[in-house]
């Protein structure tokens, strides 16, 4: 039934298609769909229907694709989003330089305004990645997992393979390979 849902309905996603197979940046946006297309309907192949079926029930890739398209092309975002609804509030910034493989889970209240962020970046609900002031914001290394309302402020550098745990406050910079959390953040574990 649900596939069959996706068939009928697959033809507001054809504007969105054609951008994918024709976008400067499809690298980037091919990873983002193979990682949420493995996680959530657990198949591996990036083929239409896969593609509209992710964008049909999971809201916040909509949100992801959009942010892709506006990186380039800010007014085509705007009109093929007309089609397909972005999930209201979650704000990803079409501006920063976000590496491929973005997942994020529900992303209800969730800000997402870094400088840089890396590959394979998992954001949970409640997360505010953003600035203290007009300049500063963080960069943030490549598989970093932040759970649910955790903030990471100004201009910190969080290193690769860290984990920010639930409503912990980053604003010191942090090294790879370790867990933090805490209001303000600290390390609580070293990864191997």
């Amino acid at each position: 039934m649900k596939r069959l849902y996706v068939i009928i309905t697959s033809f507001r996603f054809l504007l969105h298609w054609l951008f994918y197979q024709n976008a400067k940046n499809k690298v980037i946006i091919e990873e983002d769909f193979k990682r949420n297309i493995q996680l959530f309907l657990h198949k591996e192949d990036v083929s239409f229907l896969n593609f509209c079926e992710v964008l049909t029930f999971y809201t916040m890739v909509r949100n992801i694709f959009y942010a892709r398209v506006a990186f380039n092309h800010h007014y085509y975002a705007k009109l093929i989003s007309i089609f397909a609804r972005p999930l209201p509030l979650l704000d990803i910034s079409s501006t920063a330089e976000i590496g491929g493989g973005l997942i994020v889970q529900h992303g209800y209240a969730t800000i997402i305004a870094p400088k840089k962020i890396g590959k394979n970046c998992w954001v949970n609900q409640g997360v505010t990645i953003g600035y203290t002031n007009d300049k500063d914001c963080p960069t943030i290394g490549d598989n970093v997992t932040i759970y649910c309302g955790a903030k990471v402020l100004g201009n910190v550098n969080i290193g690769n393979n860290v984990i920010i745990g639930a409503n912990a406050v980053v604003v010191k910079d942090i090294e790879d390979n370790c867990v933090v959390g805490g209001v303000p953040a600290r390390v609580i574990k070293k990864l191997k």
